[in-house]
């Protein structure tokens, strides 16, 4: 098998509070583009619709601009920048550090199909 994508041509497009996410879907791989602005932070941005306390996707990602602040559900933390390469097991919350975008490239089995989507049964509004 051999498979090409695009992503500045994304299958799918999804807008969030202070921010949006672009991916492409390959067999077996999501790729996705998330740009994560000022101010965002999972458990106010994305939380209401995933109705879940933290965030429960596994990430595989590269910082290419501005920083992230990830706080795993154990207390343990730290921050990403522009360069770095991260894993973080799902069970976190994360958010914006400084007035930057941040722009992560996240590579995953399947975390762009459903990232930001709402969940049946959430309580928050809906993540478009």
């Amino acid at each position: 098998m051999l498979e090409v994508r695009t992503p500045s041509k994304p299958d799918e497009q999804r807008n969030f509070p202070h921010g949006h996410l672009e991916s492409v879907h390959l067999s077996g791989l999501d790729f996705a583009t998330a740009t994560f602005e000022p101010g965002w932070r999972w458990s106010q941005d994305i939380a209401p619709a995933a109705g879940t306390e933290s965030c429960q996707f596994h990430h595989n990602g590269v910082v290419t601009q501005g920083r992230l602040h990830i706080r795993m559900d154990d207390g343990s933390e730290t921050e990403v920048g522009a360069g770095d390469v991260f894993v973080c097991s799902p069970g976190h919350d994360a958010w914006t550090v400084g007035d930057e975008p941040c722009v992560v490239y996240d590579f995953a089995g399947q975390m762009a199909k459903d990232y930001a989507k709402e969940k049946e049964g959430a309580s928050g509004g809906r993540v478009r």
